[in-house]
């Protein structure tokens, strides 16, 4: 209401100055007006009488003056209407010049005013309608301000001059009038001097040329809104003479008749248009206003969901409901009709000391605050997940766990990106909007010629997800902190409780025990201020007291220390990476070096553990770069060896109700399979389904015969020319292996096919057909892939077909080799003759067998050329003896 007042006290002000200013400017500019014509049906109408006419008079700041729609001050008017009318009718009626007579009154609201329509009688009507414009002014300056909406007057009464309009469409007021000209455009100042007099005038376009056919106008602006409303409602139709004033003037000049209409301050589109216009202050505004919006509004949610995410908000399984409703109706049918005999059992500790040893270290580290990162490294099949499962079950924090294969699966950086984001509980996240910023950047290049900024690489936007999850992270821990405590205080003081209470029931039975909620009852006098009946009071206890206080103090400061250190390790999160850079292309680098700095700066800040599980210890230099100060911690987790193997399949078959007693043969079939924990579970699947030991491993091997075959070597020719290595390199490497449990590195590396190329062997390495063994950091030996390739790698060898095949395609490769080398020295050779003819040489040693460099160059050729002459003709000796092994088995 307060607010309502003051806006009406500033329009009344803003009348009333107004109607001044206008009032003082129609005196002064009165007489400069051109030449007007009024229309006859209009302003000086003539009815039977020729003597009797009528005009029109406006009113104005009658009503408020309705600026939009949403403007609630008219209807003040609307309330007011009829009171103002009347009021209004009995001040005009005092006037009497030229037998002035009210026919109408008829409002305007929407422009605050009132059109009044007269009769008078007069047989000059331009002078009659001055003077008559003149009385009602003095008239209404002699009783006072005219009536208006707020009851403090302000208005004037202006003669119209054109033709009255009373429109009731949405086109509001505004200071700014748009006139048309219909017919000659009117010079600027005689425009002015017409429009002068209603206010003062801002500013006063000059026409612009427009399309043929279109009507010229001119926009004048007015500096009030009042002035612009008595100038729309007086001149609206009036007919004016085009001419300068003083300038020539002709009787048959044609007239312009000038139309008015508002023109709103804002245009439609303008605002769009002005920022389309100016792209270099609009682009960086709106880069400004997309990353403002991001980091107040999304980021905070979005690690709100990781925090979610970690901590079971939106898992139903977790809800206390669901788990009373669990354990009263599931678990009970399930306990009822499981049979004890099919529960498996834990896992033994003695059993598999290669993964107790692994376990214990892992679970060192995650006793105390993380300064480094974990890497667990194994052959795949070794047990890495199922171990590190068991312990985070076995410790109940929060962990995160994000899987590098499923991101490697992925076909685009969008995919990449969705599939991070979905794994962290990343959310919301806009990965349409990549490809949209990639249009905008090329859309500005072609506008400020440099990109906009909006489009992020890759590593920008997995910093970006990466930066937040760790936000949450630190989330996570200050929750599981404050739940910690909160679970140690109830538990300190149902302690203290429990205390109290026994050392009551033992004052009780000392009685010396004291009730003080029974001092106002307990006597009058001495003993009820008091507060002591007959209770009896030991010598030693105040002694007791204090020095039990004091103990419990220094006992209690050194708990809480301790407690705290252990709530501060305890309520870290764990951040599990998996697979990392298992089967890992070069285009994928630049993920782990991501996931490597983040992994970094997780523990060198010492906000979560982290874990690295991988394959293939080679991963571990993404790891060591990142962290500058102190190296990961390395947990390597090998095969088991063979006792141990034998126990886990033994314990493993007893779990199953299958009591086996192996036989030495039997031991022998599971010592192929090694001590990979995949190749041995296989095998207690196929046990527990009825078959025999002998049965199970041969099926193993003949699997992995087909597997192999097809890995290394391709089903056909387009499939291996996608393998990073060729057929003649893999089968070296298989019959190296074949008979041999391990091959020195460097004798493969330097031999052919690999003639010192490592990139070969490092892709079988990560394709799990070889293990490169190192010593002291460097590769020194090969080994199978898993313990049984070792079998399996012998099974291909001796297949006589697909051995016949790969040797006759090596001996190729090698003949093919040696003849061009048998070629370049040939070449060399022919060269060297002309050499040798201009060599110099001593007199005395005509005759003699030349011992210059050309020759010994000469002779090293020719041993060079028989050495690859020998070798071809065996290998192709061997290849016809191949090719009838061929024929045979066609």
């Amino acid at each position: 209401m307060l607010a309502l007042r003051f806006t009406l006290r500033a329009a009344a002000t803003t009348t009333t100055t107004a109607t001044t200013t206008a009032s003082t400017a129609a005196k002064k500019f009165i007489t400069t007006s051109p030449s007007i014509s009024r229309p006859q049906s209009t302003t000086a109408e003539l009815n039977a009488n020729s003597e009797t006419r009528q005009g029109w008079l406006f009113v104005d700041s009658v009503f408020p003056i309705q600026i939009a729609r949403w403007d609630l001050r008219h209807y003040i008017g609307v309330f007011r209407e009829e009171s103002l009318l009347s009021a209004l009718k009995s001040r005009l009626e005092s006037v009497k010049a030229h037998n002035f007579n009210i026919l109408s009154l008829e409002p305007h609201q929407k422009d605050g005013g009132v059109f009044v329509r007269f009769s008078y009688t007069a047989s000059d009507p331009e002078c009659a309608l001055n003077t008559i414009e003149s009385k009602v002014r003095e008239e209404t300056t002699k009783h006072g301000a005219l009536p208006s909406w707020l009851g403090i007057g302000g208005g004037n009464v202006w003669l119209v001059k054109g033709t009255p309009w009373r429109e009731d469409m949405n086109r509001f007021a505004s200071p700014i009038l748009k006139v048309v000209f219909e017919g000659p455009d009117v010079h600027e100042q005689s425009l002015y001097d017409i429009l002068r007099p209603y206010g003062r005038i801002q500013d006063l376009l000059v026409p612009t040329a427009s399309a043929s056919g279109a009507p010229r106008f001119t926009i004048v602006t007015f500096q009030r809104l009042c002035s612009a409303t008595i100038a729309r409602n007086v001149l609206h139709g009036l007919d004016v003479s085009p001419a300068l004033p003083g300038g020539p003037h002709s009787d048959n000049q044609r007239r312009t008749r000038l139309r008015t209409t508002y023109q709103q301050p804002t245009q439609a589109h303008a605002m769009r248009d002005w920022m389309s216009s100016h792209p270099k202050i609009m682009l960086p505004l709106l880069v400004f206003f997309l990353g403002t919006l991001t980091y107040t509004i999304f980021d905070p949610l979005r690690s709100l969901m990781v925090q979610g995410r970690m901590l079971d908000w939106f898992n139903y399984r977790e809800f206390k409901l669901y788990k009373w409703l669990r354990i009263n109706t599931i678990d009970r049918l399930s306990v009822t009709f499981h049979h004890p005999s099919s529960m498996s059992s834990t896992l033994r500790e003695d059993i598999w000391k290669e993964r107790k040893e692994a376990a214990t270290a892992v679970k060192a580290y995650l006793t105390d605050m993380p300064t480094t990162i974990t890497f667990v490294h194994g052959p795949q099949g070794s047990g890495k997940t199922s171990m590190l499962q068991a312990i985070l079950r076995e410790t109940g924090r929060k962990y995160l766990v994000i899987d590098c294969r499923e991101l490697h699966k992925a076909t685009s950086d969008t995919q990449l990106v969705g599939a991070l984001a979905r794994q962290t509980g990343y959310w919301p996240v806009f990965t349409f909007l990549n490809s949209l910023n990639n249009l905008i950047d090329l859309a500005s290049v072609g506008l400020i010629g440099q990109k906009a900024g909006l489009t992020s690489s890759l590593t920008d936007q997995l910093h970006q997800i990466l930066s937040v999850v760790g936000t949450a992270l630190k989330g996570v821990s200050s929750s599981h902190r404050s739940a910690i405590q909160r679970q140690i205080r109830n538990r300190e003081i149902q302690e203290a409780k429990r205390k109290n209470e026994a050392m009551a029931r033992e004052k009780i039975k000392r009685g010396t025990w004291h009730d003080g909620r029974l001092d106002c009852v307990a006597g009058n006098g001495v003993m009820s201020e008091l507060g002591i009946g007959d209770e009896l009071i030991g010598g030693d206890d105040m002694v007791e007291i204090v020095t039990g206080e004091l103990e419990h103090r220094e006992d209690t400061s050194r708990k809480q220390k301790v407690k705290e250190e252990l709530e501060a390790v305890a309520s870290l999160p764990i951040v599990v990476i998996r697979n990392y850079a298992a089967k890992v292309g070069s285009n994928r680098e630049e993920l782990l070096e991501v996931l490597a700095q983040w992994a970094a700066m997780l523990a060198e800040t010492q906000v979560a553990h982290v874990i690295v599980i991988s394959d293939n210890r080679e991963n571990f230099k993404f790891l060591a770069k990142a962290l500058q100060s102190k190296p990961p911690s390395v947990v390597p987790l090998s095969d088991a060896d063979s006792r141990s193997s034998l126990s886990f399949v033994r314990q493993k078959l007893q779990d199953a109700d299958i009591d086996i007693d192996f036989t030495p043969q039997q031991m022998t079939y599971v010592e192929r399979l090694g001590g990979r924990a995949s190749d041995l579970e296989s095998l207690i699947h196929k046990v527990r389904s009825g078959r025999h030991i002998e049965e199970a491993v041969e099926d193993i091997i003949n699997r992995g015969v087909g597997e192999l075959r097809k890995n290394a070597f391709g089903e056909d020719i387009d499939d291996a020319r996608n393998l990073p290595w060729s057929r003649q390199q893999a089968w070296a490497v298989l019959k190296a292996l074949s008979t041999r449990g391990e091959v020195p590195y460097h004798d493969i590396l330097s031999d052919f096919p690999f003639k010192g190329d490592d990139t070969p062997l490092r892709s079988m390495e990560h394709a799990e057909l070889i293990s490169i063994g190192t010593f002291e950091g460097r590769a020194s030996t090969i080994r199978p892939g898993k313990p049984v390739f070792r079998w399996v790698f012998e099974r291909l060898v001796n297949d006589p077909v697909f051995r016949a095949t790969q040797e006759i395609a090596f001996n190729e490769k090698v003949i093919t080799n040696s003849e061009s080398i048998i070629h370049a020295c040939e070449e060399e050779l022919v060269m060297l003759k002309g050499i040798i003819s201009v060599e110099p040489r001593q007199w005395w040693k005509f005759g003699l067998q030349r011992t210059g460099a050309t020759s010994l160059r000469c002779k090293y050729l020719f041993d060079k050329m028989l050495t690859a002459e020998r070798k071809i003709e065996i290998l192709e000796k061997a290849n016809r003896e191949l090719k009838k092994v061929l024929a045979k088995v066609g």
